[in-house]
Formats: C-alpha cells, structure tokens, sequence
C-alpha cells in the first residue's frame, strides 16, 4: 500500500511549508500582517505535521519501496522588496497547493480504506489549508499593485 508514502509526502510538504512561512516572515517583517500571520500559519503546519505521524507510522509496514523523484524542492529562499514579496507570497501559495492536492488524495485513500481517524484529520487540516490558500491570494493581490506598477 503506497498510502504511507503519500503520508510521507504531505508530512514533509507540510514540514517545507511551515519553514517556508517562517522564513517569509523573517525577511518581510517590515510587513507587520505578513509576519504576525505567516508565524502563526507556521504554527499550523506544524500541528498538521504532527497529527499525520500516528497515520504514517501505522500505514508505514505495509508500505513498498518508495517510488523515485516522489519529493520535490519548490521553495529555495526568499527575496527582497515589494515584487520579492509578491514572489515569495507567490512560493508559499505553491507549496500550499501542493499540500492541497495531497489532503485530497490522501483523503480519498483513507475513504477507500475506511480510515475514519485519518478522515478526520484530512477533513480539519484540508479546510484550514484551504484557509491559507485564500489569504495568500488576497494578500498577493493586496501586494501585486505597489510591487508591479508603483516603482519603488
């Protein structure tokens, strides 16, 4: 059963994101909002990488070798300025993408293996990234007229 090598996958994805939150913060916090809120969706990552540890260690034993090129690097640092943040706010929606995608296909595994503990887990922390998503949006939009059309 190749579910816990998608548990591992969104643990790390949620791990990379929750570093990557934290480094945004630190190099906008002349961002005040920016800083405050990629702290505390750090914080949430966090807390979604915990809850999937019990999941991926009791699917763990069952699991194949693991396919290769499964992980990817999507965020390698971040940059300066107001068109840096609009970037950087721009990597952090990716990576919060793709810990989406992976709630829901981790979600349909535990459906199909009526995992009702793990469906409750994907339920609470696929509607709280769902969250995520929508304020990077609004912030990136918030940020896309003063980095792209106001010179700096």
């Amino acid at each position: 059963m190749h579910l816990a090598h998608y548990l591992g996958l969104l643990h790390r994805a949620q791990i990379n994101l929750a570093d990557a939150f934290r480094q945004v913060a630190a190099a906008h916090s002349d961002e005040p909002d920016v800083e405050h809120l990629c702290q505390q969706q750090a914080q949430r990552c966090d807390e979604h990488a915990e809850r999937l540890k019990p999941f991926a260690e009791r699917y763990s034993a069952e699991a194949p070798a693991e396919p290769d090129r499964l992980h990817s690097e999507l965020f390698t640092g971040t940059r300066t300025g107001g068109i840096g943040l609009l970037r950087d706010l721009q990597d952090l929606y990716l990576l919060a993408a793709q810990c989406d995608i992976c709630w829901t296909v981790v979600g349909q595994a535990a459906y199909g293996a009526r995992d009702e503990d793990l469906l409750a887990v994907v339920k609470r922390c696929e509607g709280e990234t769902a969250i995520q998503l929508k304020w990077l949006r609004t912030r990136m939009k918030q940020a896309a007229p003063q980095a792209l059309v106001v010179a700096e």
